[in-house]
């Protein structure tokens, strides 16, 4: 497959300027997605990534909020082959599906797949019909690709929007899916780090994040100290911290625990616990998150 690099010019003094824009990844900060529906009225909906997981020696992003409260939903992104996968813990077994291929030029296909959306889970495959670049809210430029049924798709009828660094203007884990407010909703905003990058002011009055930024969170959370002793997880410099959850790496909640006298170190036991990692959720009095890794061997 053919790496495209966006070439934008300018015509300056009688003469074109051009200079190749670099691929903008969508993980590599805390993300925070508005996704609104106006069938009866309209309601926004808030998902965000909250943390990192390892699976089978790769690194994941955790989506949580909205229909991925279950923490199953886990997200990778090959910042060399700007590439986007979903690697989905299920019930039923694990799924893995590509979602995104920012490397595509205008006039390849790629597969469609809309795992668990409303949209049909194998949307057949689009055609890339453009590329155009557009600033957004955060002042930057970024990369739209515009895509259309290809011939003879039969599971899928309308365009898709890719927003590279943001993902669909559908659902994120539904690359193929219309953007329609009336239908299955439309993107509204999207932060990094809490910092405003596309903002849709069609059906809501504005946007502000509810997942605060980094530098917010890492007064609460940057002294915390997790260690473990003869079976036993020991939380240090708590004094911030109001709540934790334990939880497995398939996103099933093991314990949880309240801090209610601001104690400064707690502790639980592992003696039930299967070999494998856990996630350390905490919650601070700002109701800040942040997650924690630990392996019981």
């Amino acid at each position: 497959m053919k790496k495209a690099i966006a070439v934008i010019c300018f015509l300056v003094g009688g003469t074109t300027s051009c200079f190749a824009q670099d691929y903008v990844p969508m993980l590599d900060t805390v993300n925070e997605w508005k996704f609104t529906t106006c069938n009866f009225g309209c309601i926004t909906d808030t998902y965000y990534t909250d943390g990192d997981t390892i699976v089978d020696g790769t690194t994941y992003k955790i989506l949580d909020g909205y229909h991925y409260i279950s923490r199953g939903f886990l997200l990778h992104e090959d910042v060399a082959e700007k590439q986007i996968s979903i690697k989905m813990l299920l019930p039923s077994g694990t799924e893995d599906y590509l979602l995104y291929d920012f490397s595509l030029e205008v006039g390849d296909t790629f597969q469609m797949n809309n795992p668990i959306t409303p949209f049909p889970n194998d949307g057949g495959l689009f055609v890339l019909d453009e590329i155009s670049s557009k600033t957004l809210a955060d002042g930057k430029s970024y990369r739209h690709f515009y895509f259309s049924p290809a011939p003879g798709n039969t599971q899928s009828t309308e365009e898709a929007v890719w927003i590279e660094g943001v993902g669909s203007l559908s659902i994120i884990n539904a690359p193929g899916g219309h953007p329609d407010i009336n239908e299955v909703g439309h993107l509204s905003c999207f932060f990094k780090d809490g910092e405003r990058v596309y903002e849709n002011l069609d059906s809501i009055t504005e946007c502000v994040p509810d997942v605060l930024g980094i530098s917010d969170m890492a007064h609460s959370f940057n002294n915390v100290l997790l260690y473990q002793n003869n079976g036993t997880v020991f939380l240090e410099n708590t004094t911030n911290i109001r709540l934790f959850s334990v939880y497995d790496v398939t996103g099933v909640k093991i314990t949880d625990g309240i801090n209610s006298n601001r104690a400064a170190q707690f502790s639980f036991s592992t003696a039930n616990y299967a070999n494998g990692l856990y996630l350390v959720r905490m919650l601070d009095a700002n109701g800040n998150k942040q997650v924690l890794k630990f392996v019981v061997r």
